[in-house]
């Protein structure tokens, strides 16, 4: 079966944040990702990391206002110079936390923002994102997010897309962070789309369709899909990022049985 983290964004809400990283090392993971980390002091985190013998996987570039409804800001024009003070913070965090992989989320195309403008604006970014961050050994991760069910109007939200992407920035560093959930909404066809796209894919995360929710509670084949993983030799982590149908002890029968 394939490294498993475990996502404290969504998995262990039932306590404060800073206790999920306990939760889940005594749950058995060894690795831990969350949306975002600025909420809380670098050195606190550490400690929590170091404690319990985590590895910190993956966190995201700051959103722009993730409560006022933003989901990044990347191909946004107007927000340069916020997108690269964040790119400042990331690094920042990341050197602390020992974390070798960020994610960019590319965000909400206005419909007042014409398309080839925000694409423009987000082959620079993603550009200047992945030369300060090779500079720090770090893996710069792209995205697709569904644009169907969870965030409409998301500029990329098909694999296709990310590709293109990636072959605009043409850096080493840049890799497809490839979600099992949104892909199932926007193409299906998860296996064969994961073999094809095997060597650019950073990062995996999952969660059941419809419902976001654990393996077992919607229409993906999980035991097949990471069966495949493991045969086509992906060597990284791949990420629990699901909403537990009730709570999160009692959706994890997936993890226990693959352990």
């Amino acid at each position: 079966m394939p490294v498993f983290a475990a996502n404290l964004s969504m998995l262990f809400t039932e306590s404060d944040f800073m206790d999920r990283f306990r939760l889940a090392r005594e749950a058995g993971f060894t690795g831990v990702e969350y949306l975002f980390p600025y909420d809380w002091p670098e050195q606190d985190l550490k400690r929590e990391l170091e404690k319990h013998g985590l590895t910190q996987v993956l966190f995201n570039l700051p959103p722009g206002d993730w409560n006022a409804g933003e989901r990044g800001i990347a191909c946004l024009p107007d927000r340069v110079e916020e997108f690269r003070a964040g790119v400042d913070q990331a690094i920042r965090y990341a050197r602390a936390l020992n974390c070798k992989q960020v994610n960019c989320l590319a965000g909400i195309r206005p419909d007042t923002l014409e398309e080839a403008l925000a694409w423009q604006t987000l082959v620079s970014n993603v550009s200047y994102a992945a030369t300060k961050l090779e500079a720090e050994g770090i893996t710069l991760c792209l995205e697709a997010i569904n644009s169907r069910v969870d965030i409409p109007g998301f500029f990329l939200d098909s694999s296709a897309r990310v590709m293109q992407l990636i072959e605009a920035v043409d850096a080493d560093n840049v890799k497809l962070q490839y979600d099992l959930y949104h892909m199932q909404i926007m193409e299906g066809d998860l296996i064969r789309s994961v073999e094809c796209l095997l060597p650019w894919i950073g990062h995996i995360q999952f969660a059941d369709n419809p419902g976001r929710h654990e393996p077992g509670t919607g229409e993906i084949n999980f035991w097949n899909v990471f069966a495949a993983i493991d045969r086509l030799g992906y060597g990284g982590w791949v990420s629990a990022e699901y909403r537990p149908k009730s709570d999160t002890a009692a959706s994890l029968g997936w993890f226990r049985e693959s352990v």
